[in-house]
């Protein structure tokens, strides 16, 4: 079964105040085609592997990489093995040339083992690489990662952050889903994951309509782009997104970043402990709350302090590193 999704919408020539004023709050996927087209790093990617390759070892100053491991049988999927109780790869510690290495290795394999680097910030594992390749539409301050592999699948998840995922080398296909089709992906344990985010059980090269009939309607709001060397995608938070890289070698930098101090905490971590206090009421109760938390938290209602003056609104006020840092005292000293 061969799915088919309409295509992300595609944007060139995008700025910081395009970005920021007319692409982010449509909370919709967008292509940048070009985006990242000056990079010597997509220079080297368009001259195929072994250049991408040689570009990326001369900023290797030895610092280790954790990198995944799968077998040939897995076919380039990372996911769950043993009836979801194991993981169908394993983790190695490696340096980033020898990574590079062991993956140009398995190139023209009909067969190949899977390699995997995701998530290795570039300041610390490539210094130099960010002012050599350097892109104009977010903070400096928002800090490069690089995911580099042979041609491998990262299943359906999301971020609990804005994401911009810009092709260095190779090709990828995206496939996005928005997040109100969370009930329909069939998502996994929250607890025990691949690398971090809950993922999709759902294999969407061969989907399984008996298992997940629930799909068939995901389906219909999902959208697919292949992106070159150069080509950008912006996921906006929580949308889910299924990666396959489709060459031998293939690089990417992401940025990720929130609008909000570092302090003010994980909608995760909510969720988690929503879990553990709300979940398990009687439905009356669960009721009650949901009714509270859509006039306080999602503001359903409109503004729930706006009838309370500005001096005494508390927690209800404008969020301040100050509120911050007295609500996680508050909540350590309760969850203590």
């Amino acid at each position: 079964m061969t799915l088919s999704f309409p295509p992300i919408e595609e944007r060139a020539d995008v700025t910081r105040d395009i970005l920021r004023r007319e692409i982010m709050p449509a909370y919709r996927p967008v292509v940048l085609r070009g985006f990242a087209a000056d990079w010597p790093s997509v220079r080297a990617g368009g001259q195929g592997a072994q250049a991408a390759a040689a570009y990326l070892k001369g900023f290797d100053r030895g610092a280790p990489v954790e990198a995944f491991h799968g077998k040939p049988e897995i076919g380039g999927r990372f996911f769950y093995g043993d009836a979801g109780r194991t993981l169908n790869f394993e983790s190695r510690s490696s340096g980033v040339s020898q990574a590079l290495d062991d993956i140009l290795a398995l190139d023209g394999q009909a067969d190949p083992p899977s390699i995997y680097v995701g998530s290795a910030p570039t300041p610390r594992i490539l210094p130099g690489f960010d002012a050599a390749n350097r892109q104009a539409v977010l903070d400096v301050s928002v800090e490069p990662r690089i995911w580099f592999g042979n041609a491998v699948t990262v299943q359906t998840h999301y971020d609990m952050a804005e994401n911009l995922a810009v092709v260095v080398a190779g090709r990828r296909r995206f496939t996005l889903f928005p997040p109100e089709q969370t009930a329909n992906l069939y998502v996994g344990p929250l607890d025990f994951t691949l690398a971090g985010q809950p993922i999709s059980m759902v294999r969407l090269e061969a989907p399984d309509p008996e298992r997940y009939p629930r799909f068939a309607e995901a389906v219909k709001h999902g959208l697919s782009a292949e992106l070159g060397p150069g080509d950008a995608l912006y996921i906006p938070t929580a949308w889910w997104h299924h990666v396959r890289s489709l060459d031998g070698l293939n690089v990417l930098v992401n940025y990720w970043w929130r609008d909000l101090p570092p302090e003010a905490g994980s909608p995760f971590e909510v969720l988690v402990h929503g879990l553990l206090a709300v979940r398990h009421l009687p439905p009356a109760q669960r009721a009650a709350w949901k009714a509270i938390f859509d006039h306080y938290l999602f503001e359903a209602d409109g503004d729930p302090a706006a009838h309370i003056p500005a001096d005494r609104k508390g927690v209800l006020g404008p969020l301040t590193p100050w509120l911050a840092h007295a609500v996680r005292a508050y909540l350590k000293r309760s969850l203590g």
